[in-house]
């Protein structure tokens, strides 16, 4: 297997994006969901020659993207969505807004499941629609969603949900037989599932990942995948997403956006997924599954010895991990003090909704050494 390591310090120093530019080098970067590896080969090659010929210009009317997708899903997810229900668009945010205002009237009801990533807020109040919150439900050794909560909002009146499949920042991979009883519901009060699937191919193998589309006929009539290479191969910068449907009617519906929705795709964006999704970057992103792999365990194994008053649950999927720090007496936003203090940036708790309170959200794509300095870091502050 292809070994996936992180780039030295000093070169991810050297980087322009929001990871690197937002604090100061004293500062160890875990926030926002960027990587710290290199390419995947395959795409390096693909955007070189871009440059190299110039084709930089707007995308095409038909390109390869789709068909790449669909069999990237058949070989990862044993799922083979037809390429024709696909169109491409900037970023998974954009999709899910340009659906949500098609789906939803002004004022309607959208179900968010907190914790979340704190833009779905945002994007459902964009789309014109307001939030309902139905909170995941914590089981003791994992989360779910809250079906009864979910059915409820739906009978009092919300026309659709917005679904974290895998769940950021839980790292939760949602059971197939969950997704098909949600689906269900869904199609028995006429409500739309528009399903954020961009940390899917980080799933751990083992897992059982079930694309939402994938989960039975109710799923096809009444869902909508948004879908990206961008978290996995770290191309957000490059704007590509997109948006998959699996019936003639929900299809219709992504058929109808203006062309400048599909437009707004970047260029090189499409061109690096296409690269991303083809059978070439497959060793690699094996690879680069195994090193989360190793570093999620490091994580447990850290936070047990130098932090035992942290709690934190080995994600199903993804390089982000959820770590409750209330035992520790911090407040409801403990990443104000570890930046402050152990000049470590983590993502604030409180932001992914009231669940959030007394949480972090930590960046473990990265190197061992990194996240072995953060937690060093962080446990010097216990007990001060």
């Amino acid at each position: 297997m292809l070994e996936v390591k992180a780039l030295p310090l000093a070169e991810l120093r050297e980087r322009s994006s929001e990871k690197w530019r937002e604090y100061p080098d004293d500062v160890l970067p875990l926030f926002v969901a960027e990587t710290d590896f290199p390419l995947a080969p395959k795409i390096s090659e693909t955007l070189h020659h871009a440059v190299e010929i110039g084709d930089t210009g707007y995308i095409a009317s038909r390109t390869p993207l789709p068909a790449a997708y669909a069999a990237f899903a058949e070989r990862r997810y044993g799922w083979t969505p037809d390429p024709a229900r696909m169109r491409s668009t900037a970023d998974v945010s954009m999709g899910i807004v340009e659906i949500l205002r098609r789906v939803t009237q002004p004022g309607e009801r959208v179900v968010v499941t907190p914790p979340v990533y704190p833009p779905f807020y945002d994007l459902v109040e964009e789309a014109g629609a307001q939030v309902e919150r139905v909170p995941l439900r914590d089981t003791g050794h994992g989360w779910e969603l809250d079906l009864d909560g979910i059915r409820s909002a739906f009978a009092e009146g919300a026309t659709a949900i917005l679904l974290c499949n895998p769940h950021n920042p839980t790292g939760t991979v949602h059971h197939r037989e969950a997704l098909r009883a949600l689906a269900e519901l869904a199609d028995e009060f006429g409500a739309a599932v528009v399903s954020d699937e961009i940390h899917a191919p980080l799933a751990q193998p083992g897992t059982g990942f079930t694309p939402f589309l994938d989960a039975g006929e109710s799923a096809e009539r009444v869902g909508y995948a948004v879908v990206s290479a961008s978290k996995a191969f770290n191309l957000a910068g490059l704007k590509c997403a997109l948006m998959v449907t699996a019936s003639d009617p929900t299809s219709a519906v992504v058929r109808g956006l203006p062309v400048e929705v599909e437009w707004r795709t970047g260029q090189l964006g499409l061109l690096a997924a296409t690269a991303a999704f083809s059978a070439e970057s497959d060793t690699w992103l094996d690879g680069l599954l195994r090193t989360l792999d190793e570093n999620r365990m490091l994580l447990e194994d850290l936070l047990a010895a130098r932090i035992p008053e942290a709690r934190y649950r080995l994600p199903d999927a993804g390089y982000l991990a959820w770590i409750d720090l209330s035992g520790l007496g911090w407040g409801d936003n403990p990443s104000r003090r570890i930046l402050r203090e152990a000049r470590v940036a983590l993502h604030f708790g409180p932001a992914f909704g009231e669940e959030g309170k007394g949480y972090v959200r930590l960046n473990f794509g990265t190197s061992p050494e990194i996240i072995t300095e953060a937690i060093e870091r962080i446990a010097a502050l216990v007990g001060r």
